[in-house]
């Protein structure tokens, strides 16, 4: 047995090249199938977090992102930096009242959920996906996270459960942790 796991390990592996990492197109992009997933960024300062939420929402095949308020919108060169041409395959539109899209996507019955902490937050642990149902997900501003108005017209809150000192996670990562779990309870 032991002989058994040392080979795994000392079995060399080799790094793949990009020519082989079987990456889609932008047109194939666009025409694959979503993950029913929106983003919507509320106030969102920094342009490498939106870059990187960019790139997470490529990977994963998001939907849509809604970038609002003073979140900056593509092109720009320091979201360009970490997107690495993300702007051009998720789609994105800026919409000014992080409020005025929450309602509008409820009207179309998408479930609105706040990444935040909040009293009577559901774990993200415990968040189980309904089938055949599209969500949209808020991440808030780097100091201040979402607002409180935004979290009560959502459905609900979710909480990533953390055991350290600091119970903050940076938004980019929050958001990478969010999706890549919905994404995988979608499956």
């Amino acid at each position: 047995m032991r002989a058994f796991f040392l080979n795994i390990f000392t079995e060399k592996m080799r790094k793949l090249e990009n020519s082989e990492l079987d990456r889609k197109s932008i047109s194939d992009f666009k025409q694959a199938n979503k993950t029913p997933i929106i983003i919507i960024l509320d106030d969102i300062r920094s342009l490498h977090n939106i870059g990187s939420v960019f790139r997470t929402a490529d990977a994963f095949l998001v939907e849509k992102i809604y970038l609002c308020g003073i979140t900056a919108i593509p092109p720009n060169k320091e979201i360009h930096k970490t997107a690495l041409g993300a702007t051009e395959t998720v789609i994105w539109e800026y919409q000014e009242n992080v409020l005025t899209i929450i309602e509008q996507l409820k009207k179309d019955n998408i479930l609105i959920y706040a990444i935040e902490q909040v009293e009577n937050a559901l774990f993200l642990n415990d968040f189980t996906p309904e089938k055949n149902k599209k969500y949209a997900l808020v991440f808030g501003n780097e100091v201040f996270g979402v607002s409180q108005k935004a979290i009560e017209i959502c459905d609900g809150t979710i909480e990533i459960p953390q055991l350290g000192t600091k119970h903050s996670l940076n938004i980019s990562v929050s958001a990478g942790i969010v999706v890549w779990d919905l994404f995988q309870k979608m499956q």
